[in-house]
Order: C-alpha cells, then sequence, then structure tokens
C-alpha cells in the first residue's frame, strides 16, 4: 500500500512501524556505545569540530540495512549516505549518533534516532508518524506514534511511562535548551539570540543532542527547546515525540518547523519563546 501525507497508516501498521523503529534503534545504540573504541579516527564535515566517527558510518549502514531487510520498498534518509528511493510513501530518516561530538568526547548525551515519516524529509510538506530515541548511555527510549500517545522505556526494566510535556507557562521561570551550529558564522548569529533570550528566562542548557533536547521537552524535564540549523534527521523523531506528549514543535513564522528555527514546548512557552529567537 501506498500512503500519502494526508493519509495515516492503519493502527496496526503504526504499531508495527514503531515496535521496528524501536528495535532496530536499540540495536544501533548497542553497537555504538558496545563498539565505542578508546581512540576515534575521525574526519570533518563543514568545520574543524563537526565530527564524522567510524561508528557513525556503522550504524548508519546497519540501520539502513535492518530496515531495508524488513521494509524494502520504504524509502530511507540518512545522515551520512545517499538517500534511498521507496514506491510506498513511507520513508526512514535516522541520525545513526546524534550529539557526535559528545560521542567523541565520551560524554553521555548521544542517541540514536529512527522515524517514519510520510511525504520527503528533502521537500517542504513531510510527516513523521513513528519515532524512536534510543539514549544507551541513560539507558532509556522515547518512542511515539501519531496519534497514539508518546512514551519514556527504561531500558533496564522495562516500564513504560506515558508523557506529557510540562506546564510551566510563564518564560521568566522555564528552563530552555538549545544548540549551536559548527561554523563560526552560525554560531556568532546563535550566540546574538542567546543574549536576547538568557536574561529572560529561568536558564539555558545545551546539551549537545537535539533529538535527546526534544524527548526531554515531551518529558517535562526541559521546558522548551529552540535550535536553528536542524536537518530532518534531528529532528523527525523527536517532533512527534514532543507533539505526541502534547506539546507543540513550530517554525520561524508559527507553521511547520524548518532549518531556519525550530521552537518546542508547550503552547504558551512557545507563543513566549519564538519572538525572542526569530527577530
Amino acid at each position: 500500500m501506498t500512503w500519502a501525507t494526508d493519509q495515516l497508516p492503519d493502527p496496526q501498521t503504526l504499531r508495527e512501524l514503531g515496535a521496528l523503529a524501536l528495535r532496530v534503534a536499540r540495536a544501533a545504540a548497542t553497537l555504538v556505545h558496545e563498539g565505542r573504541p578508546d581512540r576515534l579516527d575521525t574526519s570533518t564535515k563543514s568545520s574543524d569540530t563537526d565530527v564524522v566517527t567510524i561508528m557513525d558510518t556503522r550504524s548508519e549502514a546497519q540501520l539502513r540495512t535492518a530496515l531495508r531487510a524488513a521494509r524494502p520498498a520504504d524509502g530511507f534518509v540518512g545522515e551520512e549516505g545517499e538517500d534511498l528511493a521507496g514506491t510506498t510513501g513511507i520513508t526512514w530518516v535516522v541520525d545513526p549518533i546524534d550529539g557526535t561530538v559528545n560521542y567523541l568526547y565520551d560524554l553521555p548525551m548521544y542517541a540514536v534516532s529512527v522515524a517514519a515519516v510520510l511525504g520527503s524529509p528533502r521537500g517542504p510538506a513531510w510527516r513523521p508518524v513513528v519515532g524512536a530515541v534510543v539514549s544507551p548511555v541513560l539507558n532509556l527510549a522515547w518512542t511515539a506514534l501519531v496519534g497514539q500517545g508518546a512514551a519514556r522505556h527504561d531500558l533496564a526494566t522495562g516500564a513504560r511511562t506515558p508523557l506529557s510535556v510540562g506546564t510551566q507557562t510563564d518564560l521568566g521561570h522555564a528552563l530552555i535548551g538549545t544548540g549551536f551550529g559548527y561554523r563560526a558564522d552560525t554560531r556568532a548569529e546563535q550566540a546574538r539570540t542567546l543574549v536576547e533570550v538568557l536574561p529572560r528566562v529561568r536558564d539555558i542548557r545545551r546539551l549537545g543532542s537535539a533529538a535527546t533536547d526534544l524527548c526531554l521537552v515531551a518529558d517535562g524535564r526541559l521546558d522548551a527547546y529552540y535550535e536553528s540549523g536542524l536537518k530532518p534527521w534531528d529532528l523527525a523523531a523527536g517532533r512527534l515525540v514532543v507533539s505526541e506528549a502534547g506539546g507543540v514543535v513550530v517554525g520561524p513564522a508559527g507553521g511547520e518547523p524548518t532549518e531556519e528555527m525550530v521552537v518546542a514546548g508547550n503552547a504558551a512557552l512557545v507563543a513566549a519563546l519564538r519572538p525572542l529567537v526569530t527577530r
């Protein structure tokens, strides 16, 4: 069957897609966590601080192989490799290690992100319907199915907890997550935005993993989050987790999130925060 962006898969198909997303994300998270060498060979992408590791490439290859084996007619878009076209209207969008610099330095805030989306994530109109983000060091996963809510999974105990975004509506008492790009000119612009935001909020956290940040918003552990420069693989799964936890994820004009800006949180905080970060 082929699905369009306005035609959701049936509940059983969504559950099957969700189980697949979590399974392959957990396997890739195990690979990158247990296979992390003491010394990492690295190359650079957009700048000297944008690190791509061997494990990043291995993780994506494993995800691509597993997803194509299970659903060979679906599309695939990853951070590191070439896109694979599909015929079903479903495309898998993966980030094999979200937070590669954290991973390089053996800091715990990195994750594997897997989402199934309708429409092309390279285009203006696409919609995530399944998402799974697995944090191997924290031993946690966050999942969502469109229309069926979001949950946190304790991977050690198997406990599953429904998610709900926080209820803080006063920006002055809100803990806000953000992130910074790799290019010097991008960082300079983000620093100017930070100067506007920081005096108006409780505090800022920069954890280094956009997918994790979004899930922590859904989990009520961050009140809101904003960042510019996010790619579809950074955003796809976490965006759905937030929206299914009762939050909103918008772009600079208040509509769909874009690479220019993503703002996430409960509706009241997003309405207060968005004008500060999109001037």
